[in-house]
């Protein structure tokens, strides 16, 4: 019996030193100085977190997962994934794809480019799609294409408003013409959805570019973008060789798009989830 406590009184006390060796290297990680790449300022790694990765010096934005989206934007506890079942495949037996969607799900801990679920913002009840560039920049193929497409007509089954934050590369060119097949089939979606009198409100985010651009993410009832959020279809490269003509600077980002009527107001992170909860409580009173 002796024998028996004291191995116990061992085990917790080994679990101790590992928790606290824990804890005082979460302390040095949080107090890490981090330099931004745009104004070049030094904060401390807890400051950038709690700005919700902002610059507090220049407002910087930074590119966020999955997980931190939703923390940030919607009710604690609120969020239940759907459509979780759906992943990518390699439809065309592109060289190496399967190879590379196992390295993005590996690295990224997700299972395709964009999450989809319900939740609630400030106590009204949404669908959401959250895009990760992290996933082969979040590239739109069959199965983010599916993912969307059922998030709208979830959504509408629930006469739900949805809110789709999106980030992307493009179409994914391994799955060739079948990925750009989602740009119709999503918008079919958002048309649907649109018909029954809900809302659809679109946050274009860093980078927001190709196939995505050029469907659901424009078609939203209300377009938000984040500051120096980079929106285009094309690369500013091939405009140029295309047009042969100069173009302005930044004319590919979301102040640039506010400006020319293509995006209907650009909101700082920190104020997002208030301006969802005010925009969401006007269209539910309607």
């Amino acid at each position: 019996m002796n024998l028996f406590r004291e191995k116990k009184f061992f085990v917790k006390a080994i679990n101790w030193v590992i928790r606290g060796n824990r804890s005082a290297d979460k302390v040095i990680r949080d107090n890490e100085i981090l330099y931004c790449p745009v104004c070049d300022s030094g904060y401390r790694r807890i400051e950038y977190r709690e700005n919700q990765y902002v610059c507090p010096h220049c407002g910087r934005h930074g590119r966020l997962t999955v997980s931190a989206r939703i923390q940030f934007l919607l009710d604690p506890g609120s969020f239940r994934e759907i459509s979780r079942g759906i992943v990518g495949n390699n439809p065309l037996c592109f060289p190496g794809y399967k190879e590379k969607l196992e390295e993005a799900q590996r690295k990224s801990h997700l299972k395709e480019a964009v999450v989809t679920g319900t939740g609630k913002i400030g106590g009204i009840k949404i669908v959401i799609g959250v895009m990760d560039c992290r996933f082969m920049m979040a590239s739109m193929g069959t199965a983010v294409g599916e993912k969307i497409t059922q998030a709208f007509e979830f959504a509408l089954r629930r006469r739900r408003p949805i809110v789709i934050i999106t980030a992307s590369g493009g179409a994914r060119m391994q799955e060739g013409i079948l990925s750009l097949f989602q740009m119709s089939k999503t918008a079919v979606a958002v048309a649907r959805h649109s018909e029954a009198g809900l809302l659809y409100v679109s946050i274009l985010t860093d980078p927001t570019t190709g196939g995505v651009t050029a469907s659901f993410a424009s078609l939203a009832d209300i377009i938000l973008a984040e500051p120096g959020a980079h929106i285009g279809f094309a690369g500013s490269r091939v405009i140029k060789q295309t047009i042969g003509e100069m173009l302005p600077d930044g004319f590919q980002r979301a102040e640039f798009q506010r400006e020319h009527g293509f995006v209907d107001a650009v909101v700082a992170r920190p104020e997002l989830r208030n301006t969802l909860i005010r925009l969401l409580r006007m269209h539910s009173r309607r």
